[in-house]
């Protein structure tokens, strides 16, 4: 822990002892061997009065902590009050969540670890920035601001309530949006503007996620469900539908048997539920009917329903989107895709080449 003492130099005890040591210097007498001792027991003692004096001028003002330094940037410096502005809002929820004191300290460290990287990314990349020359106008940021208000439908005096909220000024929160627009235009200019997608790179694309741009299954399904009452014994449910099973296997009809046994609320429909999309079914009957084609039914499922048989009335798919309709929504996915890597890549490469130094 650090302390804001008084300067030791302005007290009186230490300018009576500066005097005794400019006589000593001053002089050309040599001093005796207990007159050195002496002289050096006086130091020690005046030493302790001083802290001991400050100590409680400290204690009777309130503690006042000293800023230290937590990562060397280059020529640039990231301060511990920087790191715990960032960190703090974090260190606030996790210690609301009710971790245990081993987890919380685990998670606390890891957060505060990925913040300070943050920064130094922050501090390189803002190095980067002035070499550049990069510059933007008060223009851009109020275009920006604006944009924000728009996309959140903010009047003015709604955004600077939200900022007074938490706890930042209009003056700090313009800042920020200029170095936000900075970083951008040094990413354009050292990542976006050597990056070319091609024809073919979006053909590779589209060939690749027919889940996205071929066209969806979408299956129309019936079930037959018996449930199993709270407390009740689950042999009695599981051998009715046993039963109804066997039934199905010797070719009678789903619809009438849903009908006659179902306890599911469309059994008088006969067990008919609509047409899913195969990503909007749980994982269990997504497993189940993915092998099925239509007029096939599953085996018995025990479910948190109870138990449940289910059948493929058909199978519907969607027509799939032609490429020259997605190009650019591709090409889109594509670009935000190598920026990424190709930024990391760069910070990476920019923190080799750095000096960079982390104080615990």
């Amino acid at each position: 822990m650090y302390f804001a003492f008084k300067k030791f130099h302005s007290t009186p005890l230490y300018k009576a002892f500066q005097r005794i040591r400019d006589a000593k210097l001053e002089s050309n007498l040599i001093w005796k061997p207990e007159q050195m001792k002496l002289f050096g027991y006086s130091l020690k003692c005046a030493i302790c009065l001083i802290v001991l004096f400050s100590m409680i001028a400290t204690h009777s003002q309130g503690v006042e902590y000293i800023d230290r330094i937590v990562a060397v940037v280059n020529d640039d410096v990231i301060t511990l009050s920087e790191l715990n502005f960032v960190f703090e809002p974090y260190a606030r929820q996790i210690k609301a969540r009710g971790y245990s004191p081993v987890q919380e300290r685990r998670m606390l460290y890891k957060v505060r670890e990925n913040m300070l990287n943050e920064l130094i990314d922050q501090k390189l990349t803002d190095q980067e920035i002035k070499k550049a020359g990069v510059k933007v106008s008060e223009a851009e940021i109020d275009n920006m601001i604006e944009r924000i208000k728009e996309s959140r439908f903010l009047t003015d005096e709604e955004l600077r309530e939200a900022l007074k909220k938490q706890g930042m000024t209009y003056e700090e929160y313009r800042k920020r949006m200029k170095e936000q627009i900075l970083r951008t235009k040094l990413v354009n200019l050292e990542v976006k503007s050597k990056i070319v997608i091609t024809q073919e790179d979006i053909q590779n694309y589209y060939e690749d996620h027919p889940e996205l741009y071929g066209g969806k299954e979408v299956y129309h399904l019936r079930n037959i469900l018996i449930k199993v009452p709270y407390g009740a014994e689950k042999p009695a449910a599981y051998q009715k539908m046993k039963m109804i099973y066997e039934k199905l296997k010797n070719g009678e009809s789903f619809e009438k048997l849903a009908r006659l046994y179902s306890e599911s609320p469309v059994a008088s429909d006969g067990g008919d539920l609509g047409s899913f999309d195969m990503d909007t079914l749980s994982p269990q009957i997504k497993a189940a009917i993915k092998e099925l084609k239509a007029g096939e039914f599953t085996s018995i499922l025990d479910t948190d329903q109870g138990y449940q048989i289910f059948y493929v009335e058909k199978i519907i798919r969607s027509e799939g989107k032609p490429i020259e309709q997605v190009t650019d929504d591709i090409r889109q996915k594509l670009f935000n895709e190598i920026v990424n890597k190709k930024f990391q890549s760069w910070l990476k490469d920019l923190r080799k080449r750095s000096h960079i130094k982390i104080i615990r």
